[in-house]
């Protein structure tokens, strides 16, 4: 990787920025110029800032709370430990190949305004429309999908503090859930209305919060469990035992991987939040590389940790156990009750979790109101002009509530469906990484011989590492299409690509229909 700098400001940047410094102009602002935008959000981010979005959405006690059951499904221990690692530095591969880019076009609007200038005139427009759509849609997803997980943590701990479900425990219906769901996009709505200093410092608790509760996890865990289990089990046992019908242990492996790829996305908040940061050519691509390379780091040590406590798979997998079988709320309040009797102090320990889902959904939040900012901005929305608008505290309030709002109509297919559900959520995976490869695969093509790299890049190994990540995106996208059970019925159907395949007619039809006729790809404003 090689950092550069760029080359002499143009005239007209230089004097636009003459009155923030008579020696010096933040690089991100003056890029932010030369591509065409005018300075609207307030620029106040620190790298340590722009890192902590990301490590925030990123959040590996939300990602791997929520998916430990299917990795403990799916191959148990060597699928959690190894399958980590695997899925990570793949990820990895495709973070750099974002950050070269991001360095070149640190805007707001992030992958799609990457892919129109990388597609080349002829194909900006539509490979921007198709970009952009992805990519929000993708954010919407997740946003949905963390904080119903949240939701449904909050109905756990109930549960459990009641008693347990062997006790008598209090279960919400799934009304009461959708509720809990509510509230928590109204909390992270109001706090996303705050400016950004504030939003700065929550952020960067919730790194915080995340490193540590991990370290305080990962030790308290197994050290209070009566029984553990051996380093043997933890580094080389498979489970085979998957009621799903599914005995090759290359495919249950495969599947297995779902938990990493899924807790490793959202770094593109990085991306999205780059008006707001300084400069931001270069602490961009640094919130995106290091939020995955730390996470990687913290998150292996969190499923270490954790899976040292597990002795009986089949029991923590079982929907008659106290948690209902949330595998993870399980291993916590059995390990306190074995020792002390009472499983308070698991609660307690689930609850560190919850604050660290909270914030990665208020991060989450975050970055989908920026991107909907820069989308709109360009006319890609409808109503785009209400959506772009920014309030005298220099926050685009109207995105933020329209994000709150998409993610909680999405959330209501559960009431109809946990398996409509589920697959609108799996967008969140797949739809959201393809988003990723988007920009990357016309950098690696259309844009091989004309892309200007930013001070970060990767040198002559960008093309190779583009190809790379492009690649796994490819498989993992064909990966999480497959069966996860046999034989294959209407109630076990993976709907994946249904959703996903849904999705992209819909992109593709409005682009056809009207999309072509009026939308040109990013428009520049720097003269308006």
């Amino acid at each position: 990787m090689v950092w550069e700098r760029h080359q002499k400001l143009p005239s007209h940047v230089q004097d636009d920025d003459r009155h923030r410094s008579n020696h010096t102009v933040d690089s991100g602002h003056a890029r932010l110029h030369e591509l065409g935008y005018k300075q609207e959000l307030k620029r106040d981010l620190s790298v340590l800032s722009n890192f902590a979005f990301s490590f925030s959405i990123i959040s590996v006690l939300t990602g791997v709370t929520t998916l430990y059951n299917t990795g403990l499904t799916f191959g148990g221990p060597v699928s959690l430990v190894y399958g980590w690692i695997i899925a990570g530095c793949f990820t990895m591969v495709v973070g750099c190949s974002m950050a070269e880019i991001c360095s070149s076009y640190p805007t707001s609007g992030g992958l799609y305004y990457w892919s129109a200038r990388l597609a080349g005139p002829d194909w900006a427009p539509f490979a921007s429309w198709i970009t952009g759509w992805f990519n929000i849609v993708g954010q919407w997803a997740v946003t949905t999908s963390v904080d119903f997980s949240l939701a449904q943590l909050v109905q756990v701990i109930i549960l459990l503090s009641t008693g347990g479900q062997n006790g008598g425990g209090y279960m919400a219906s799934k009304y009461i859930v959708i509720a809990f769901h509510g509230g928590i996009l109204l909390l992270h709505a109001l706090l996303n209305s705050l400016p950004i200093t504030y939003l700065s410092f929550f952020g960067q608790l919730a790194a915080a919060w995340n490193v540590l509760g991990v370290f305080v996890l990962m030790i308290a865990i197994p050290l209070v469990a009566t029984e553990r289990a051996s380093p043997e089990f933890v580094f080389t046992h498979f489970n085979m035992d998957n009621d799903k019908g599914i005995d090759n242990r290359l495919y249950i492996f495969l599947l297995g991987l779902l938990m990493t790829q899924y807790t490793l996305s959202g770094y593109d908040a990085s991306a999205h939040m780059t008006e707001e940061t300084k400069d931001a050519d270069k602490n961009g691509p640094k919130g995106i590389i290091s939020s995955i390379g730390i996470s990687l780091i913290v998150g292996w040590a969190y499923i270490l940790g954790i899976t040292f406590a597990v002795t009986d798979i089949p029991s923590l997998l079982s929907l008659d156990n106290d948690a209902g079988g949330y595998a993870i709320a399980q291993i916590f309040y059995q390990a306190f009750k074995s020792r002390y009797g009472s499983g308070a102090g698991g609660i307690v320990c689930f609850g560190v979790v919850a604050v660290a889902i909270f914030f990665c959904g208020m991060s989450s939040i975050t970055s989908n109101s920026r991107m909907v900012y820069a989308f709109s901005r360009d006319g890609a929305m409808p109503f785009s002009l209400l959506w772009h608008k920014v309030n005298k505290r220099e926050v685009p309030v109207n995105a933020v509530w329209l994000s709150a709002g998409i993610a909680f109509c999405m959330a209501l297919t559960s009431l109809v469906s946990l398996v409509a559900f589920q697959a609108m959520v799996s967008i969140a995976t797949i739809g959201l990484y393809i988003a990723y490869a988007l920009p990357i695969f016309f950098r690696v093509t259309l844009a091989r011989k004309s892309f200007v790299p930013g001070p970060f890049n990767l040198g002559r190994y960008g093309v190779a590492v583009g190809w790379t990540a492009v690649i796994w995106v490819i498989t993992i996208s064909v990966l999480f299409s497959l069966p996860v059970s046999y034989p294959v019925t209407g109630e076990t159907l993976n709907y994946t690509p249904v959703a996903v395949g849904g999705l992209v007619f819909l992109i593709v039809s409005s682009w056809i229909v009207h999309g072509r006729h009026w939308f040109k790809g990013p428009v520049t404003n720097i003269q308006t």
